[in-house]
């Protein structure tokens, strides 16, 4: 009887895999072709976009994903059906951090407003303009003075680089810079490293396939989360510091401009509006913090291993900037080469490779193809940054990829570490002001220089499912 049971039972199973199969193949009669998904797991064991061509639909779990392959097709759908591909999916692991209240998944009125209020803040206080110029120029001297301390000692660059990259976004949000050995912002800044490092873990994505399976699992998940209630309860309590200081007439920094607009309004779009702040506040940090420090990281392995490559941007330095005034932005239009070197490093440092997740905001006709609204769409744009028919050695390190022949610098399309389209990344112009002004000022006052045989050093990330992070190294600094 056992045994008749049994096969009943299988041959239900079957039945209903069958049909879902088949429901599954109707529904996606004119979605984009790809491997046929096993139960359960779907495509993770058969992902080879090489025989789907540039649009395919991959199964990761129950996931249904739409993944855009190569630099046409990703600008095709980014900039000419930019509002199709403008929505946001919800998934477990974003919610899960952020509790579905963070600047990237934008969806009823009141986060709206507040990302709306966000922008017009930020770009009142000077994020991407010249008015912050000047303070990052201030906070690279500080970068060179703490690397000068070492004296010639084996040290990691990061805990240099992420503390001087933060100042920045410090300045904007809480009104003040830190000093890099202060304790309370060292323990923040490894919050924001650990953090980071954690979220780009397979295992830790694997929580968007396998939700309930992975939230019983005890390790990363749950760190994440502990990290990011103790972000909380330290903003937290730099928001209740700001509001027994506030002066309404002669507001700080970004804090004090939302308690203030938080006053003045009493309508429901910011009635309940803190949560949504608070969260795009970590938001904020965690991007511009991260994003250009894990940058600039990069950017320094890449000097030390190709010694060459730090001769001839000092060189340029040099003869642009001299040595008897800082680096300005107005400079980078006379440095070809640094700005070349500059774009080949993000290019190949591919800092989120599979980009920030989009969705379908409607029914979708796209190359032949008709993609359901609410479908999850992931442009590769690790894919678009190594597209050979735009980079001649693509997984190489080669600063003519942005020279002419005149060794005049040049734009390449194919360039889109920060996105495109509606949902391009807002820090974009901050980002490329504080790793000009950041690194062209280390240079023209350091040398730096690896610990071991540059031949040995690796470029290969040591987490790379999110946010590439670089292996781990250390650097010799000399003054020039």
């Amino acid at each position: 009887m056992d045994i008749v049971n049994t096969l009943i039972l299988t041959a239900t199973v079957l039945g209903l895999l069958f049909i879902l199969f088949r429901r599954d193949s109707a529904c996606r009669g004119k979605m984009p072709p790809g491997p046929i998904p096993l139960p359960l797991i779907g495509n993770l064991l058969q992902l080879n976009g090489s025989m789907y061509g540039p649009v395919m639909t991959v199964h990761l779990g129950g996931l249904r994903v739409v993944v855009l392959v190569g630099y046409e097709t990703v600008q095709e759908a980014l900039m000419q059906h930019a509002g199709a591909f403008a929505g946001r999916p919800k998934l477990p692991l974003f919610n899960a951090v952020s509790n579905g209240l963070g600047k990237c998944f934008y969806s009823n009125v009141v986060q709206v407003e507040v990302r709306k209020f966000s922008l017009t803040t930020l770009r009142d206080f000077g994020m991407g303009k010249c008015s912050i110029e000047e303070y990052i120029k201030e906070e690279a001297q500080h970068l060179v003075e703490n690397l000068r301390k070492t004296k010639g000692s084996p040290c990691d660059p990061t805990v240099f680089l992420t503390p001087a990259v933060s100042n920045v976004i410090c300045s904007i949000m809480f009104g003040k810079r830190f000093e890099y050995n202060d304790a309370d912002f060292a323990h923040l800044l490894d919050i924001v490293n650990q953090f980071t490092y954690l979220f780009s873990r397979t295992f830790v994505q694997m929580y968007n396939i396998f939700p309930k399976l992975i939230s019983f699992v005890p390790g990363p998940l749950k760190t994440i989360l502990d990290l990011r209630a103790e972000f909380m309860q330290f903003l937290a309590k730099v928001v209740e510091e700001h509001r027994e200081t506030l002066c309404a007439d002669s507001p700080r920094d970004y804090i004090d401009m939302f308690l203030i607009k938080m006053k003045q309004v009493n309508d429901l779009k910011f009635d309940k509006s803190m949560p949504y702040a608070s969260e795009s506040l970590l938001d904020l940090f965690l991007a511009a913090t991260e994003t250009t420090s894990t940058t600039l990281q990069f950017a320094l392995l890449i000097l030390i291993k190709y010694p060459h490559i730090q001769e001839k941007v000092q060189k340029e330095i040099d003869e642009v900037i001299g040595h008897q005034r800082s680096p300005t932005m107005v400079d980078r239009r006379k440095m070809p080469y640094t700005c070349a070197v500059m774009h080949e490093i993000q290019r190949l440092g591919d800092l989120v490779p599979m980009c920030v997740p989009h969705a379908t905001t409607e029914d979708t006709h796209f190359r032949g193809y008709v993609i359901p609204e609410g479908t999850m769409v992931m442009p590769l744009l690790h894919s678009v940054l190594h597209d050979k028919r735009h980079f001649k050695s693509p997984y190489s390190f080669d600063p003519g990829h942005f020279l002419d022949d005149n060794g005049c610098f040049k734009i390449n399309p194919a360039f889109l570490p920060f996105s495109t389209g509606k949902r391009v990344c807002l820090g974009e112009g901050l980002a490329q002001m504080e790793f000009f002004l950041f690194l062209s000022t280390l240079l023209q006052n350091l040398s730096v220089m690896a610990t071991v045989d540059p031949a040995n050093l690796s470029l290969l990330p040591c987490a790379s499912s999110f946010i590439k992070v670089p292996q781990h190294y250390k650097i010799l600094v000399s003054p020039r």
